[in-house]
């Protein structure tokens, strides 16, 4: 049986994280030994206190070494998180201490990355030192690392969790929404369409249940329309616009200020298709009740200055 919590959080020592990765490194208890500078029966200890205190067996043992099985690789995978977690815990640290720095870890959905680059290019600007990490998921994901306490701030939609009052909404933006396609798409030059006009081509759309597919399955249900058959399902930008690239006959429906930034590259072209209902606002969410580092304070100072700038 695996221990409780307590026991585990009590017992386990971060000598012996640095151990459980460098054995997942080396395969050899031996070398693993030498790489964390202890002897090779100080190792043997170490990793029996180890499986004592998870309660489980985490290597098999073989003639060529030790090699992790399925709560092994588990329990590394953790390791190497809680490893980077205290690096970054002395980055900030660091940055505090001298006053400048510092880290910020924020989460993103594809309509509102235009959005966040600006900000955070004035952002830098002010803070050059700064370390930043950008998360890109769908909402649902990253209402998972706010929870998780992985991300500062997340610019997302809290309606798709079950728990929408269990985050603070600092901030909200709207979104407009556009239909692309491949340069070279028949209807590229249109003066005006209809959903009808556009309803018979293939189309790239985001998975069920996600805000803009709902909002999709709406306008083709209010026009009287077949929602697409057979479509190509995806939440990643890359892969939209790189589906776009290969299919001159593919649609999609994506965030009006990403469309916008893929045609000033030439990747796509908007089609002059209105829709007649409104994508759902997302917000700058935070973890209800939290303080906001001062890394994160500034970057909301930006979206703010950002949400000012933005044309609803």
């Amino acid at each position: 049986m695996i221990s409780s919590l307590p026991t585990i959080v009590s017992r386990l020592r971060l000598k012996q994280l640095r151990l459980l990765i460098a054995l997942d490194e080396q395969g050899s208890l031996h070398r693993a030994a030498e790489q964390v500078a202890i002897s090779q029966p100080g190792a043997t200890k170490a990793l029996h206190e180890i499986e004592t205190t998870f309660g489980a067996s985490l290597f098999t043992r073989t003639s060529q070494g030790l090699s992790p099985n399925d709560l092994g690789r588990c329990v590394i995978r953790y390791a190497r998180l809680i490893h980077s977690d205290l690096a970054h815990l002395r980055e900030e640290m660091v940055g505090i201490i001298q006053g400048s720095g510092g880290r910020l870890s924020v989460g993103i959905i594809m309509g509102a990355v235009p959005l966040l680059l600006r900000a955070l290019t004035r952002l830098r600007r002010k803070q050059p030192e700064l370390s930043i990490e950008i998360v890109e998921d769908t909402s649902a994901r990253l209402l998972s690392l706010i929870d998780q306490g992985r991300l500062d701030l997340a610019i997302c939609r809290s309606s798709v969790s079950h728990r929408p009052d269990a985050y603070d909404c600092l901030s909200q933006h709207d979104e407009q929404l556009a239909l692309v396609a491949h340069p070279q798409h028949p209807l590229v030059g249109a003066e005006h369409l209809e959903l009808s006009d556009v309803s018979q081509y293939r189309w790239a759309i985001y998975p069920a249940n996600m805000p803009m597919r709902l909002l999709l399955e709406r306008e083709f249900s209010q026009a009287g329309l077949e929602f697409p058959r057979y479509p190509v399902e995806t939440a990643s930008t890359f892969t939209l616009l790189s589906l776009l690239q290969e299919d001159p006959q593919l649609v999609a429906l994506m965030p009006h200020d990403v469309a916008q930034f893929s045609e000033n590259f030439g990747m796509v072209r908007r089609l002059p298709l209105k829709l007649h209902s409104r994508s759902e606002p997302y917000g700058v969410l935070a973890r209800h009740g939290s303080v906001l580092s001062p890394s994160a304070q500034l970057l909301l100072e930006e979206l703010h200055r950002e949400n000012g700038l933005m044309v609803s």
